[in-house]
């Protein structure tokens, strides 16, 4: 069985958003950048506050996504101040782009 880059994009999408918002807080509001999302890859939270990054399989493709929610549009994920992992669904962008809640808010 072949793995589906298009039924595994939301998921990885909402991991990759994830692991990007664990690489460290920003000094300034930088341009906002894409992630790469990488085929066949899964991406992990663990319970300590890791990230990791998994070779997927074929095999039990169909068991991963019977768990496995879409992750909505327009959901951002951060880092509190108290090292936990937090999303949001709602707007995060101000009217001219810029990042609502940027450093300089």
């Amino acid at each position: 069985m072949e793995f589906s880059t298009k039924t595994f994009a939301p998921v990885s999408i909402a991991l990759v958003t994830l692991l990007g918002g664990l690489a460290g807080p920003a000094a300034a509001q930088a341009p906002a950048t894409p992630w790469e999302l990488k085929p066949d890859t899964g991406y992990a939270y663990d319970k300590d506050g890791k990230t990791f990054s998994y070779k997927m399989g074929t095999s039990n493709a169909g068991e991963l996504l019977k768990g496995a929610k879409k992750v909505p549009r327009g959901t951002l994920f951060f880092i509190g101040h108290n090292g936990q992992l937090y999303m949001r669904s709602g707007p995060y962008l101000e009217g001219d782009g810029k990042f609502k809640f940027g450093p300089d808010q």
